[in-house]
């Protein structure tokens, strides 16, 4: 099986845009999601698409599994989707040893910044950059089928204090 351990933080400032090596655009959509498992479609910059399966698992892990699509077919089932499509511009940024991917969230989405880090394992050691925010890994609303279904702009009309205190500085 393949199982995937991820790391979430929301991102400070833009201290690490100049350790940018690559970009990635993408628009994905969830044609399932039902709290313990998801399928969903993603196009990568209008060149390559994949369809992923992802189940809960112990811990931080999560098992999935992707299939390539042609990405005609992968347009089709963005247009049979639930939610809204996430769109967003993937930063790969090189820093202290790992790679982080920097999620520069457009669309509903815009102004969610979010740095994740994939591990080999749940307790793994890995240094953290300057400018990330307190980990939001746990934190649901943060997770691309819960923004499909609600997207970072609607959060705003929710009380006086609607931005998660996991976007403040540590």
């Amino acid at each position: 099986m393949r199982y995937e351990i991820e790391r979430r933080f929301p991102v400070i400032g833009d201290n690490w845009r100049p350790a940018v090596v690559a970009r990635i655009r993408m628009r994905q959509a969830y044609l399932n999601f039902d709290g313990t498992s998801s399928v969903r479609v993603r196009i990568e910059d209008s060149q390559r698409a994949v369809l992923t399966v992802k189940a809960r698992g112990p811990a931080l892990r999560r098992f999935e599994i992707e299939y390539p699509l042609p990405v005609a077919d992968a347009e089709i089932l963005l247009q049979r989707r639930r939610g809204s499509v996430v769109e967003r511009t993937r930063h790969i940024v090189p820093c202290a040893g790992s790679t982080w991917e920097v999620d520069v969230f457009a669309g509903e989405n815009a102004g969610l910044v979010i740095a994740e880090i994939e591990l080999r394992e749940d307790d793994e050691d890995f240094a953290r950059p300057s400018w990330l925010g307190a980990e939001i890994t746990g934190d649901a609303r943060y997770g691309n089928s819960a923004l499909a279904r609600r997207a970072f702009g609607a959060w705003a009309g929710v009380g006086c204090d609607s931005r998660p205190r996991a976007l403040e500085p540590v």
